[in-house]
Parts: C-alpha cells; sequence; structure tokens
C-alpha cells in the first residue's frame, strides 16, 4: 500500500461535507457521521485507558484488539453496505467478559465511576460507547447498516463496566460503592 494519506488536508470539507469511503459527500452532522465520529472518540478514549497505570498486559492486549474492531466498525460505517463485524466479534468479548468476571466477587451495590484513574478511563470509555452504541441504533433506523455492529458495541459496554472492575481493584485498589443511604440518619 502507498501513501495514503500524503496530504492530510484537501479543503473539501470547508462547506460542511465530508467524503465517505464510497465516495459519496454527506453533511458532517449526518447520522452516519455521528455513527462512526463517536465509535473513534471511543477508540481515542480506549487510547486514554492503554496510558494509564496499573492496566495489565493482558488487559492492554484485549483493549488493542478492540480498537482494531472499532476501526473495522468505522470502516463499516464509513463505507455503506461495506461489513466486517460477525458474531466471532461477540463471542471473543463474551470470553474475555467471562474471564475477568470470574474473579470478582459478586455485584451487590451500584458502583461509581471511580477507584482509580484508570478504572475511571475505563467507565468513561464506557458510557462513550453507550453513546456510540445510540448512534448507530439511530442510523440504523434510517440505513441499512451490519447489525453486528450494534450487538458489538452493547457487549463492549458490557466488557468495559467488568473492566472497570478489574481495574478498580489494581494494585490493592478497590471500587467505590454508591451509597443510597447517605443523607438518613
Amino acid at each position: 500500500m502507498g501513501n495514503r494519506l500524503s496530504k492530510i488536508y484537501t479543503r473539501t470539507g470547508d462547506q460542511g461535507t465530508t467524503g465517505l469511503g464510497d465516495g459519496s459527500r454527506v453533511d458532517k452532522d449526518s447520522l452516519r457521521v455521528e455513527a462512526y465520529g463517536t465509535t473513534d472518540e471511543l477508540n481515542s478514549v480506549l487510547g486514554m485507558v492503554l496510558a494509564e497505570e496499573g492496566v495489565a498486559e493482558s488487559m492492554a492486549l484485549w483493549l488493542q484488539e478492540i480498537q482494531h474492531d472499532l476501526f473495522d466498525l468505522g470502516a463499516e460505517l464509513c463505507v455503506p453496505g461495506h461489513s466486517v463485524l460477525t458474531e466471532r466479534f461477540i463471542t471473543r468479548l463474551e470470553q474475555h467478559i467471562d474471564a475477568m468476571n470470574a474473579d470478582l466477587p459478586p455485584l451487590k451495590e451500584f458502583i461509581l465511576p471511580a477507584g482509580n484513574r484508570a478504572a475511571a478511563s475505563c467507565h468513561l470509555a464506557r458510557t462513550v460507547c453507550r453513546r456510540a452504541e445510540r448512534r448507530v441504533m439511530t442510523l440504523s433506523k434510517q440505513e441499512s447498516i451490519n447489525s453486528w455492529g450494534i450487538k458489538y458495541l452493547n457487549r463492549l459496554s458490557d466488557f468495559l463496566f467488568v473492566a472497570a472492575r478489574v481495574l478498580a481493584r489494581a494494585n490493592g485498589g478497590k471500587e467505590v460503592m454508591w451509597n443510597r443511604k447517605r443523607f438518613e440518619t
């Protein structure tokens, strides 16, 4: 593959449109651009999680794998009719969730998005993932997309929740439980 991005600025978007992967042009605030833009944002937040201290090597490998998956999903959303994600992507996420969850205590209370920087960053990624899922769902009501993308984002938010629980416990840390009775005397 040659130099695909030999010139970073093209000026073709100066009027508020952007090119899709199939060569068509759409408004920069179109549902499709919102969907793949939020997926890109999620990928960037995962990069922030990976930059934090306390992320075990196995977790880092899984997160990097997910970043590649999100790039694939972004490509699907950028090129109408393009499909990459399949059931095996979801199965792999479920296997990672089960592996992480096996060593965690049962959850009896809601937890706050806190614990340490890595856990809080992972919770931020989870909330961005939920927004990406909403954007892709909205797009799916208007245009045909690969339904595995919605399923993937749904499962990924579960993965990120469990990963945040694991990260909160790293290096002797703990989760912060929601205290519903904090104002009772």
